[in-house]
């Protein structure tokens, strides 16, 4: 990795945080990578969907609390609403009827992140983080509020760690079958992909606030590596 020189007043951690760049990225190569194209590979499609349906209607209870925090109170009923088709007519969930006619109900990305941003909490240090990605020091709070909401507000099987190891496991290997093909270009056309990656996560999360406050800032051209998920 090249080029990177003096670490910027927002990743004062540059050093640490790129060792942890270039060790994910080795253990992703020898071990995540070929058991995610693994999973992709033998598990047929149609279970796959479900499983990705079901991790999204987990994430809409945080998404309900959000937009009401935010004042958003049409987006928190769509939300709401969301929740009950897929629930009832999506046989719990594994089936997104919400997003097609007639309800037209698609899943909308909120979190407590997103919330501490709509306030003005500035979004501190750059982090990247094993089993995380790019993050901030703000964004990795909120994604830690966002994974605790259900073990605290229903408590039950949500605060089992089998459920929580569980829902860890299905959510990388989904989001890194996804993502496969930007994985490729990250290791192959990017000679500063670091650099890349935190420049973009930055523009994306800057983007995201302010069209929490109805601006429609420009949609930043994503380079040649994944988006790391922040949510």
């Amino acid at each position: 990795m090249t080029g990177l020189g003096k670490p910027p007043a927002s990743d004062p951690l540059q050093g640490v945080n790129l060792k942890s760049f270039e060790m994910v990225q080795s253990v992703d190569r020898a071990i995540v990578g070929p058991v995610s194209m693994g999973y992709a590979k033998h598990v047929p499609r149609p279970i796959r969907s479900g499983v990705h349906n079901v991790l999204t209607l987990l994430e809409e209870p945080t998404v309900f609390v959000n937009f009401l925090l935010q004042h958003r109170i049409g987006k928190a009923a769509g939300t709401l609403a969301r929740v009950a088709v897929n629930a009832t007519l999506g046989v719990g969930g594994l089936i997104d009827v919400a997003k097609r006619r007639p309800f037209n109900l698609p899943h909308r990305n909120n979190g407590f992140a997103d919330t501490m941003g709509f306030y003005g909490v500035r979004q501190g240090a750059y982090l990247f983080l094993p089993l995380v990605g790019s993050t901030t020091v703000r964004d990795l709070a909120g994604r830690i509020m966002d994974l605790s909401l259900l073990s605290v507000a229903i408590g039950g099987p949500f605060k089992s760690p089998y459920y929580a190891n569980t829902r860890g496991v299905l959510a990388s290997l989904d989001y890194r079958v996804a993502m496969d093909d930007d994985f490729k270009r990250l290791r192959d056309e990017s000679p500063n992909a670091y650099k890349s990656m935190r420049e973009y996560y930055f523009q994306v999360r800057a983007a995201e606030i302010e069209q929490l406050h109805g601006r429609k800032p420009a949609t930043p051209a994503p380079p040649a590596w994944p988006a790391t998920p922040v949510k």
